[in-house]
Formats: C-alpha cells, sequence, structure tokens
C-alpha cells in the first residue's frame, strides 16, 4: 500500500510558519495584505475567494476586497491595479482570471501593468523570468510551488532525480518543470504529441501528472517504488464528484507514494497563495 501525500499535513506545516512569520512582521510594523481583484459574481470565483480568505485571516494576513463590474474598460481595470500598485499597505495581488470576455485579446497587457512584487499567483512576464532564472523576481505559479512544497514536506530530494511532468501548460506543467530543474532534477516533459508517454513515465522516479485528463494516468504507466503526484482535478460521474489524472485504484497498489484527489496537490495551492503574500511583505524589509 502507497503512502498517501496529505496535503493537510503540508498546510498544517505551513500555516505554522506563516502564523510565527505575520507574529514578527507585525512587530516590525508590517501587516501582510492580500488584495483579491473580482470582476463580477462567478461562482468560482467566489468560491475560491472564500477558501483563500479564510486561509489568510487564519494566519493573521489581512484581506482587501475590490470588487468590480464584469463590464469594466480595460483602461478602468488598468486603473485600478495601477491604485494597488502604488498603495505600499497593499503586498500580494490575486486578480480572478479568465477575465470577461471583452478582456481577453488585452489580458497578457493588463496582467503585466501589476507590479511584479505583487504578483503573488505569477501572472506577470516579470514573475515568469524571476522563476525562469531562478531569482526573486514575483512569484511563479502557486500550483507547481505546491508540488515542490509536497515533496519538500515529506522529505523528498528531487536532486538528480529522473522526473516525468505530462502535461505542458503555462500554468502548471512547464513552471513545475522549471522549479524542479532548479533544484537540480531531471525532467522530461510529455505532452499530447509526445511518443511512448507510458514508458517515459515508467521509467521515471518521479511522476508529476498535470494533464487535466480524467484517469489518464493508469497502472501501465507507473512500476514499483515510484512517487506520483497528481495535480489534475477532473469531474468523476462515476463518484459524483473529483477525480485526478491518475486512476488511482490501479496505481496506489504499486507505487510508493501518491497524493490522493481531492486532499492532495489542491488542498497546498491556496495556502501557497498565503505564503507568497507573506514572503512578499518580508521582502519590503530587505
Amino acid at each position: 500500500m502507497a503512502k498517501q501525500l496529505l496535503g493537510k499535513e503540508v498546510t498544517a506545516a505551513l500555516n505554522e510558519r506563516m502564523t510565527a512569520k505575520v507574529a514578527e512582521l507585525k512587530t516590525k510594523g508590517v501587516e501582510p495584505t492580500l488584495c483579491i481583484i473580482r470582476l463580477g459574481e462567478r461562482p468560482d470565483d467566489l468560491t475560491y475567494e472564500k477558501g483563500a480568505t479564510k486561509r489568510a485571516e487564519a494566519v493573521g494576513v489581512a484581506v482587501k476586497k475590490i470588487v468590480l463590474s464584469e463590464d469594466i474598460s480595460k483602461e478602468e481595470l488598468i486603473a485600478t491595479i495601477e491604485q494597488v500598485n502604488a498603495d505600499d499597505s497593499i503586498h500580494g495581488v490575486l486578480m480572478f482570471r479568465p477575465l470577461p470576455v471583452h478582456l481577453r485579446d488585452d489580458e497578457v497587457e493588463i496582467c503585466n501593468r501589476l507590479d511584479p512584487r505583487k504578483d503573488v499567483d505569477g501572472i506577470t512576464d516579470l514573475s515568469s523570468a524571476g522563476m525562469y532564472m531562478n531569482k526573486p523576481l514575483g512569484f511563479p505559479p502557486c500550483t507547481p510551488s505546491a508540488v515542490v512544497e509536497i515533496l519538500d514536506h515529506y522529505g523528498i530530494d528531487v536532486t538528480g532525480k529522473d522526473i516525468c511532468i505530462i502535461g505542458m501548460s503555462r500554468v502548471v506543467g512547464m513552471p513545475a518543470a522549471v522549479l524542479l530543474m532548479n533544484r537540480n532534477a531531471t525532467v522530461n516533459v510529455c505532452h499530447i504529441l509526445s511518443h511512448d508517454v507510458q514508458e517515459k513515465a515508467a521509467r521515471a522516479e518521479i511522476i508529476v501528472s498535470a494533464a487535466g485528463k480524467l484517469g489518464l494516468v493508469g497502472a501501465g504507466h507507473v512500476s514499483p517504488g515510484q512517487i506520483v503526484i497528481d495535480v489534475g482535478m477532473n469531474w468523476d460521474p462515476a463518484k459524483n464528484g473529483m477525480s485526478g489524472d491518475v486512476a488511482y485504484a490501479d496505481v496506489e497498489p504499486i507505487v510508493d507514494m501518491i497524493t490522493p484527489v481531492p486532499g492532495g496537490v489542491g488542498t497546498v495551492t491556496s495556502c501557497i497563495l498565503i505564503s507568497h503574500v507573506v514572503t512578499a511583505a518580508e521582502r519590503t524589509l530587505q
């Protein structure tokens, strides 16, 4: 039976560290503050906002919410972002995306108006540059950061290890590859056009599946002794709930360690967002 790498254990440790850091920052006159910019009332945005607010307040991070009309103009949204950039009391910004349809063509430009020092969700080009150069310019996206945090928490040193990432999205697969290579892992990124994915995955020491396809990774993809990190969150009609990319019942008896879905990477992701806010606040003192 594989050991479950549980997100709740990782978040508990993160929360403990963050609470101590926030308390220390407040003694120095800095109250770490997250600003949430939301356009409209999308149910998924409201759900994430509720969770992020709860996590922030649990460790003493303040939350400021800016709710804008869904039909806001590009110019008005940019003006709001520039006001937030100029507000020294705000350390991190979460702006919900995708933006409304009429702003989609300008989404990259709009995102890049955000000061990368406050870009705790990794949406600016300078955050990406910092990640690739392994320098503190902004922050990497939260989900791949959660993958690394889980590995760290459970004492899994990736130095020199062969890692197969399935999925090459710019928000999970590719950033995860960069973050792991920055830690001296040997990374093979597979995608929809890759050949022999099963063979490549079965040879790896660690598999990170971030393809967003229900049950994609089965028994044929894995080998004894492997560690499997399942980033996928897919609706599973069979259980009327969420499941990952990994066919858990088939894979779990074979591998050494595995993250469940739900209860794994997703649990850690919003906690990473808050940890980025705390780090951004610490950087203001440097």
